[in-house]
């Protein structure tokens, strides 16, 4: 069971970004699979729970097996390694890294 994260970059503010979350061994749709993101200095949050404004928006492809996340309008406080991870499962994915600059 594994979940590999791909789409992280270097980009400026107001730039977008997809992420992608694919899982082997399970379903993508199986366990409550969620993106999550720890900042420098911060402790983990669930992408779904911090304020993004709307700005972020996730999506899942079944026959790709694969969880999106689309990122717009980036900002510098969005930098973060960004990760997938299911609590009831307990698993996650090593994580991409995101950093936005000013």
């Amino acid at each position: 069971v594994q979940l590999v994260e791909s789409g992280g970059g270097m980009v400026h503010a107001g730039d977008s970004l997809q992420l992608s979350c694919t899982a082997s061994g399970l379903a993508i749709t199986n366990g409550n699979i969620r993106w999550a993101r720890k900042a420098p200095g911060k402790g983990p949050e669930y992408v779904s729970s911090a304020n993004t404004g709307g700005r972020f928006t996730t999506s899942r492809d079944s026959a790709k097996n694969t969880l999106y996340l689309s990122m717009n309008n980036l900002r510098p406080e969005d930098t973060a390694l960004y990760y997938c991870t299911s609590e009831s499962l307990g698993i996650s994915g090593r994580g991409t890294q995101v950093t936005v600059s000013s």
